[in-house]
C-alpha cells in the first residue's frame, strides 16, 4: 500500500508562525518555569480534577502525584467530600509525600456542599480537610446542571458567586473555582476576575461533559425533554476571548490571579496556543488525557508526560502564537 507524503491545506494550523530559523533543537531548560500560586511548574500543565468516588482512586492519584512530581506538573485532587467526616479513604488522597513540597496540589469540593456546610457552621471541616491533606488551596467546582440531573443531586438555595464570596472570608487558604464540563459565560467570569481567587479554572464544553452523563442514567422521557441542557456551554477558546475582553475593558478591577486552560484541549499544541494567547498568568489542563494512562503501570503514564514534555519543548522553539 502506497503511502501519501502529501498534506492538503486544508490541514494546516494557521494558530502559529513556525520560524524554522530561529532555534536550535530544545534541550532541557527551553520550556520557561511557570508561577502558580507560590509554586514553580515545570511545564504549564495541571492534571484537572477526577477521581472522587472510583474503586481505582488510589492507584490512579499516586500514579499522577508521581508524574507530577517528576516532570513539575499541578495536581487537583477530584471530589474530597468522602474525607469530610470520615478518613477511611484517606490514604487515596493523601499524596503530598509522592507529589512533593515544590508542585501544586489542591484539594476539591462542590460547591453545592460547600454551601449546606457553610450553613451548619461546619466551614472548620474545609480547614481540616485541607491541613490534613498539606493541600495548597481549595478547588471548589461549579455544576448546576449535573446537580439538578442527580435525582439525588443536592441543590443551591442561592446563587454559586454569593457562595464563592462567604467561602473567601471564612477560609485562611487559596480557592480556585472551577466548573466541571460546560465552561462560563461572561458575566459570570467577569464576577469571578473581581474577586481575590487564586485561580479559575475553564472546564470548558468539549472535554467530558458531566450533563451527558447524567441523562444517560435518565429515563427515555427526562433524555428528551432535559437532553438540549447537555448542549449548552461556552469552549475554551471562547471563555479565553471573554475574559481577555474583560481585562481589556476593567483592567483595574481584576483581582484573580491565574488561568487553568482546560475543557477540550485535544493536544499539547492546543494548550501552547491557549497559554500563549491568555492575557493572565495560565497553565493548560487535561484530565481524561492522563486517566487513560493512569490506571495501572506507572510506566504508561511516564511515557505519555514525557511525549508531551518534549512536543512542548519543539513549540517553544519553534512555533510562534500568531
Amino acid at each position: 500500500m502506497a503511502f501519501d507524503a502529501q498534506t492538503p491545506t486544508d490541514d494546516l494550523d494557521q494558530r502559529f508562525s513556525y520560524e524554522p530559523m530561529l532555534s536550535a533543537h530544545p534541550s532541557v531548560g527551553v520550556i520557561p518555569e511557570t508561577l502558580f500560586c507560590g509554586k514553580k511548574m515545570r511545564l504549564p500543565v495541571w492534571i484537572s480534577s477526577m477521581t472522587g468516588g472510583t474503586k481505582e482512586a488510589g492507584i490512579i492519584n499516586r500514579n499522577l502525584a508521581r508524574a507530577c512530581n517528576e516532570f513539575g506538573l499541578g495536581l487537583g485532587l477530584g471530589s474530597c467530600r468522602i474525607l469530610l467526616e470520615d478518613n477511611t479513604h484517606l490514604p487515596d488522597f493523601d499524596l503530598r509525600d509522592i507529589i512533593g513540597n515544590e508542585q501544586p496540589f489542591w484539594a476539591n469540593l462542590g460547591v453545592n456542599q460547600v454551601e449546606t456546610m457553610l450553613q451548619q457552621g461546619k466551614a472548620d471541616l474545609i480547614e481540616s480537610l485541607i491541613e490534613n491533606l498539606k493541600a495548597d488551596g481549595l478547588c471548589l467546582h461549579v455544576n448546576p446542571f449535573q446537580e439538578w440531573l442527580q435525582p439525588e443531586g443536592d441543590r443551591l438555595s442561592k446563587p454559586a458567586i454569593e457562595v464563592v464570596q462567604e467561602l473567601l472570608e471564612k477560609l485562611k487558604f487559596p480557592i480556585l473555582v472551577k466548573e466541571v464540563g460546560q465552561g462560563m459565560g461572561y458575566e459570570s467570569l467577569r464576577q469571578l476576575l473581581k474577586l481575590p481567587l487564586a485561580a479559575i479554572e475553564f472546564a470548558a464544553f468539549g472535554g467530558t461533559n458531566f450533563a451527558k452523563m447524567e441523562l444517560m442514567r435518565s429515563n427515555e422521557a427526562q433524555k428528551a425533554v432535559f437532553g438540549p441542557f447537555a448542549h449548552i456551554g461556552h469552549t475554551a477558546e471562547q471563555m479565553l476571548q471573554m475574559v481577555n475582553q474583560i481585562i481589556d475593558a476593567e483592567p483595574n478591577t481584576i483581582q484573580c490571579q491565574h488561568l487553568i486552560i482546560s475543557g477540550g484541549i485535544r493536544s499539547f499544541l492546543d494548550g501552547y496556543y491557549l497559554v500563549g494567547k491568555a492575557k493572565l498568568p495560565a497553565v493548560y489542563g487535561q484530565a481524561s488525557a492522563f486517566l487513560k494512562h493512569a490506571r495501572g503501570d506507572y510506566e504508561s503514564l511516564r511515557e505519555f508526560v514525557a511525549f508531551q514534555s518534549k512536543g512542548l519543548q519543539m513549540a517553544y522553539a519553534f512555533l510562534r502564537v500568531k
